[in-house]
C-alpha cells in the first residue's frame, strides 16, 4: 500500500520565499502521516494567475504591471531558492509533485505551467509544462514541449501528471498511457464538474489512480487589489462568499470511482491509500495500450525536440515507431 497525500491548502501568491516556506512545512507535516508521496495543485507555487481573465484587453497596463510582479516570483527549476522544498523531500522521505510557474532562465520573460516531480533524494525526476493554454492563459504562460511528457518509474509506483485541459487532449493521455502509468497527476486550479468527469475518465481509461488536485483560495489569501480581478477570473460570485476555489481534490481508482470522497470547502492536507496492485486487476478487460489497442491501424510517434532545438532524451516510443527527435 502507498499512501497519497494531497495538498489542499491556500498558496502563498506572489511571494516565492514564503510560498517555499509553507511547501516544506506541509511536505513534513505530510511525512510524519507516512504520506509516500506529496501532491500539489497546478500553479500552486506563486498562484494561479486568476486576474489575467479580467486583464485581458490589448496593451493593458494593469496586465503588465502584475505580469512583471508575477515574473519576479517565478523560479526556474534548479533555483537554490526551491532548496527547502528539496531539503524537506529528504527530510520525510517522500516523493513530490508540485505544480509551479516556472522560468526556463533566470533572464527569462517567459513563464510556464508547469508541474516538477521531485526524488526522496531531492532530485528532480522530471519537469512537465503545459502544451496547450486555454484561452486567456496565452496571455501569460509560454506553450510547453513533449520532453516532460513521460512516466517516471519510482519505488512506489510509475508516476505521470498532466495540467488541468490537457486532460482533453487525447493524444497527450495516450502518451502516458503507453508507458504505462500507474499514479497519474491531475493538477487542476479548481475542480468543477467537468474536471472532475475528466480525472475519472482517465482513470478508467488507464486503468490508474488518479490524484485529482485542486486549490482551496479565499479572499484573504489574495492582495486586496487583486481581489476583484481573482473574482472575476474565477467565476466567483460578489460579495457573497469569499472562497475562490473551493477545493474537491480526492483519489480516483482505476475503475473510475473515488477512492476518497472529494474533499470541498477545507484547507487541509488529504491522505488515501492505494494498492498498486489494482492497476493490473483492472486490465483483465481493459488495457488500452495492450491487447485493447490496434497498432495495426493506429500510429503514434512523439517529437521530444524541446522549442530551444535540443534533443532532451526521452524514451517515448509509441507502437515501437521511431521518434521524430531522433
Amino acid at each position: 500500500m502507498e499512501k497519497i497525500a494531497i495538498v489542499q491548502e491556500a498558496p502563498v501568491l506572489l511571494d516565492l520565499e514564503k510560498g517555499v516556506k509553507k511547501a516544506a512545512k506541509l511536505i513534513r507535516e505530510a511525512g510524519k502521516e507516512g504520506a509516500d508521496l506529496v501532491v500539489f495543485p497546478e500553479c500552486w507555487l506563486t498562484g494561479y494567475p486568476a486576474w489575467v481573465f479580467e486583464m485581458a484587453g490589448w496593451d493593458c497596463s494593469n496586465a503588465r504591471h502584475w505580469y512583471a510582479k508575477f515574473l519576479a516570483q517565478c523560479p526556474t527549476a534548479e533555483d537554490d531558492a526551491l532548496l527547502p522544498i528539496r531539503k524537506a523531500a529528504i527530510d520525510a522521505g517522500v516523493h513530490i509533485v508540485m505544480g509551479f510557474n516556472e522560468k526556463p532562465r533566470t533572464s527569462s520573460g517567459s513563464i510556464f505551467n508547469s508541474t516538477m516531480t521531485i526524488g526522496p533524494k531531492g532530485d528532480t525526476l522530471n519537469i512537465h509544462r503545459k502544451l496547450i493554454l486555454t484561452l486567456t492563459e496565452r496571455n501569460i504562460w509560454a506553450q510547453g514541449d513533449a520532453s516532460g511528457l513521460k512516466v517516471i518509474e519510482s519505488d512506489i509506483g510509475r508516476i505521470g501528471s498532466l495540467i488541468c485541459w490537457e486532460h482533453w487532449h487525447p493524444l497527450a493521455r495516450h502518451t502516458l498511457h503507453h508507458q504505462d502509468e500507474q499514479i497519474h497527476i491531475a493538477c487542476w486550479p479548481d475542480m468543477a464538474d467537468s474536471h472532475a468527469i475528466a480525472s475519472r475518465h482517465y482513470a478508467f481509461e488507464g486503468r490508474c489512480f488518479v490524484v485529482a488536485a485542486a486549490q482551496y483560495l479565499t479572499t484573504d489569501d489574495v492582495p486586496d487589489e487583486l481581489v476583484e480581478a481573482y473574482r472575476a477570473g474565477t467565476g466567483a460570485p460578489n460579495e457573497i462568499s469569499n472562497v475562490l476555489f473551493n477545493g474537491g481534490s480526492g483519489v480516483i481508482g482505476p475503475d473510475g470511482n473515488w477512492v476518497t470522497e472529494q474533499v470541498f470547502g477545507e484547507s487541509k492536507i488529504i491522505y488515501t491509500d492505494i494498492d498498486l496492485t489494482d492497476t493490473v486487476k483492472f486490465k483483465q478487460d481493459l488495457d488500452i495500450v495492450g491487447h485493447y489497442s490496434r497498432d495495426d491501424i493506429f500510429q503514434l510517434s512523439v517529437n521530444c525536440t524541446t522549442p530551444q532545438g535540443l534533443i532532451v532524451k526521452n524514451d517515448v516510443d509509441v507502437n515501437n515507431t521511431k521518434n521524430p527527435a531522433e
